[in-house]
């Protein structure tokens, strides 16, 4: 299969950030972008988009606490979603954020499909399969990104992929290799994106 890439993603821009989806129109179509905090979920964004700072990456995991919305043209975005793993955050403050994404997944008409986050590292948490399994009840479609491949030789990389790729199969879920540090996999997930946005 041949991947190319679209430029049209790197005109991304910021858009708003809010724990109340309803303040985005429920209009068009948007992708959005889950998993733990330190999974690199804002490093693949950044890659995807071919941008070094639109979304923040930082040091201490969990510091996305809102829904963050990117515009990619008049009637697409993309969404990076609070990672889950959030030990650090006050009870209150988790039970929102629960509440808020059960919603978002819910009720968001326009959501397209789900980029799901995982370091090849450690894949298939207990909080990945729950969020497969959510996205499952909500129909949503889901195609996961193991990221920070790099950090394994290529032999180990395509086991783990293969590895992943059985365990999913009860799920009919796709699964892919991403590395933000070496630009690999950003093709075949601007493929996905094509298909989710219908560009």
């Amino acid at each position: 299969m041949i991947f190319t890439m679209n430029p049209q993603y790197s005109k991304t821009h910021f858009l708003h950030s809010t724990l109340k989806f309803q303040d985005i129109p429920d209009t068009g179509w948007e992708v959005a972008f889950a998993g733990r905090s330190n999974a690199g979920k804002s490093s693949a964004i950044n890659a995807i988009t071919n941008q070094r700072a639109l979304a923040r990456i930082s040091k201490t995991p969990g510091r996305t606490q809102t829904l963050v919305f990117f515009q990619v043209d008049e009637t697409r975005r993309l969404v990076d979603l609070p990672g889950y793993g959030f030990a650090q955050a006050p009870g209150p403050l988790q039970q929102r954020w629960r509440t808020t994404l059960e919603g978002y997944f819910r009720q968001r008409r326009c959501l397209a499909g789900v980029f799901l986050i995982m370091d090849i590292r450690h894949p298939l948490t207990v909080m990945d399969l729950h969020m497969i399994n959510w996205c499952k009840h909500y129909r949503r479609p889901v195609h996961v990104l193991l990221t920070k491949a790099d950090k394994l030789n290529y032999g180990s990389a395509q086991n783990t992929l293969l590895k992943v790729q059985q365990m999913l199969e009860p799920y009919a879920l796709t699964c892919q290799l991403f590395s933000a540090t070496k630009k690999t996999g950003i093709e075949q997930a601007h493929a996905m994106l094509d298909r989710w946005l219908e560009v």
